[in-house]
């Protein structure tokens, strides 16, 4: 019964771990979600206009805005697992609670292992993240929101205003009735390389065909020039359609590599991808493979700044200060790597180890006097009757 007992009440963590892993990912999460809501609430900002002035729901704001959680969650999160880790134990140095455990016989290991464990699984999330969730999400957000602008195309254009469709496309209405119709419509097309048209028509009405924004005018004219001879071609309609898509969208959003596949990054389809554009993809890859290891990273920073070193009473504010500046150098060089890698890819290695040198240094930092033995078991508790004497 007692062998059963014991048995039962074991569990796979000692009671400090769990304790300390705890804090760790309650803080990990409170950070992130308040981190991730913040940069949300920042970039939603460029859809604010969409809502107040084109009548967009606040059902579509929102689960338009939220597709790209994902992508920020995957960059934010290795410094939000730094900053955890490192104030976290910061913390527990202040309240003696890190010099009680080393005065009851634990190791630099023993004390590191929860901020290991949360760091493993920020790295876990992340690959998650990075390699499924955020190119999904990303890929439907850039479809969501062409539908969106290409539904909203009747919204946009505004009495009295030249409107800027594309970079290619520019239409002038003079004033709009109740029902819809349109009066005085002017429009620049550009989208033809060979020839500029400018059609005027008395009146039109807006119809959108397959998700893509059709203007219907009556009455009017088209005159287009053509660039070659500069010749002046006037047609007058009665009944005329235009369709208000990007001839370069050829009904289909250009896609961002961020929305791509892991194989498709590697292994990009030539009609989709030009031959410049092959080393940022592979690049972006790479970078997806490499990026969630840094939670690793920042965290032995952390960890190896709050364990090693000497204990101060009165608080030491160089360390953290020392692993926040080294957190942001090793961003930045991980940006300007991605920047070289790009255009060079015999540097792409040099991604990896960036990645994964600072995780060793710190594990060899922290832990090499245990695994070499050559550590030094902490002095017994004085006994009641000897702190008598």
């Amino acid at each position: 019964m007692a062998s059963s007992s014991g048995t039962s009440g074991r569990q796979i963590l000692p009671l400090l771990d769990r304790y300390i892993l705890r804090q760790l990912l309650i803080a990990l999460l409170a950070l992130t979600g308040g981190a991730t809501a913040l940069i949300w609430l920042t970039q939603s900002l460029h859809f604010v206009s969409m809502v107040v002035q084109h009548g967009l729901s606040l059902r579509v704001f929102i689960q338009l805005t939220s597709l790209m959680l994902p992508s920020f969650i995957a960059v934010i999160l290795p410094i939000t697992t730094f900053l955890v880790v490192l104030f976290t134990y910061q913390r527990m140095v202040g309240d003696r609670e890190l010099t009680v455990m080393r005065a009851a016989g634990r190791s630099p290991l023993e004390l590191a292992r929860p901020g290991l464990l949360c760091a493993f699984f920020s790295v876990i999330l992340c690959y998650a993240l990075t390699l499924w969730l955020a190119p999904v999400s990303y890929h439907a957000f850039h479809r969501y929101e062409f539908q969106i602008r290409n539904r909203m195309a009747a919204f946009l254009l505004q009495d009295g205003v030249f409107t800027s469709l594309s970079s290619d496309m520019t239409v002038y209405v003079r004033g709009r009735t109740n029902d819809g119709q349109l009066h005085g419509v002017l429009v620049e097309d550009d989208r033809d390389p060979d020839s500029h048209t400018t059609i005027l028509a008395e009146r039109g009405t807006m119809v959108v065909v397959n998700d893509q924004p059709r203007v219907v005018l009556y009455d009017g004219s088209r005159e287009e020039i053509d660039r070659h001879t500069g010749r002046l071609n006037v047609l007058t309609f009665g009944r005329n359609t235009i369709d208000l898509t990007s001839s370069r969208q050829n009904n289909h959003e250009d896609r961002d590599p961020d929305e791509m596949s892991l194989h498709e990054l590697f292994h990009p389809d030539p009609h989709e991808v030009s031959e410049r554009d092959r080393g940022k993809n592979i690049v972006v890859a790479w970078r997806r493979l490499t990026s969630p290891l840094t939670a690793l990273s920042f965290a032995m920073i952390g960890l190896v700044t709050v364990l090693r070193g000497a204990f101060s009473r009165h608080g030491n504010i160089t360390r953290p200060l020392t692993a926040i500046l080294t957190v942001v150098g090793l961003l930045a060089v991980s940006l300007m790597l991605q920047n070289l890698a790009g255009r060079h890819l015999i540097l792409v290695p040099l991604i990896w180890i960036e990645a994964l040198l600072p995780a060793v240094v710190c594990a060899v930092l922290l832990f090499l006097e245990q695994w070499t033995g050559s550590v030094r078991e902490p002095a017994p508790a004085p006994t009641s009757a000897e702190a008598a004497r």
